[in-house]
């Protein structure tokens, strides 16, 4: 009877021991899709079909890197939802600060991006630098019917970015898994990658948290999925009137 015992002890250790090992081995194995919120499982139109309707009903957004267009290249750093937008655009050695809240636009920067703006500008030693002097570090709000108007406001448009970021072109297809700002991801591209990249959160709302633009036209990162900012137009005090058009310079 003892023996009988014993038998039975060791068979049922040995049972445990080997539930562990096959969980453990199932483990290894990996189910790269546990504890996410299965999109990695879709197919790559799939994928981007949920983040494109993810972006498009989300309420704010910040995104930073750079764009290229038209020969330029803009680096971004920009929080935007869906009734304004604020942050900086760099480009070349020009900073300027872009504030939309509604329909109006404020632009503000320091006296030398004034100053190059002055037609036949002489620099900030100049008349026309005295002209820019007025304007450093002060708002001013761009007429709609100003060209710069436009070129300005897609920046700080959060539909318009969202549609021109997220555009691809060519056959679509997933790839490796990976990581943007601590948060596994899945990656959808287009055309061997050179249509667009996109990397998709495994986590939560398949938010699109990485983009590269397709033809090398920019990379960037997007985070503070609808988190919610304080936005208020300038006071009056800190606006000022250019008085003329904004130069295509500007971008």
């Amino acid at each position: 009877m003892v023996g009988c015992a014993r038998t039975l002890r060791s068979a049922a250790l040995l049972g445990v021991v080997c539930a562990g090992l096959t969980a453990a081995l199932t483990a290894c194995g990996g189910d790269p899709d546990e504890g996410t919120n299965g999109v990695g499982k879709l197919s790559a139109a799939q994928i981007e079909n949920k983040t494109r309707k993810a972006a498009e009903k989300a309420g704010a957004v910040r995104l930073a890197g750079n764009v290229v267009s038209k020969g330029h290249t803009y680096r971004l750093d920009m929080r935007l939802k869906r009734d304004g937008a604020m942050g900086k655009v760099t480009e070349g050695g020009s900073t300027f600060t872009l504030l939309r809240v509604g329909k109006d636009l404020f632009l503000k920067a320091d006296a030398d991006f004034w100053a190059r703006q002055q037609k036949g500008g002489k620099g900030a030693s100049g008349p026309d630098g005295r002209a820019a002097g007025k304007l450093d570090g002060k708002y001013v709000k761009v007429p709609p019917g100003d060209p710069a108007y436009k070129q300005l406001s897609g920046f700080a448009d959060m539909r318009v970015l969202m549609e021109g970021l997220l555009a691809m072109t060519g056959k679509r297809a997933t790839g490796d898994r990976g990581e943007v700002g601590g948060v596994r991801t899945v990656r959808v591209q287009a055309g061997n990658g050179g249509g667009g990249i996109v990397d998709v959160s495994l986590s939560g709302t398949p938010y699109p948290l990485r983009v590269q633009r397709a033809g090398g036209a920019g990379t960037l990162e997007l985070s503070d999925w609808n988190k919610e900012f304080a936005l208020h137009a300038p006071a009056k005090k800190q606006i000022v009137d250019y008085g003329r058009r904004i130069a295509a310079s500007t971008g």
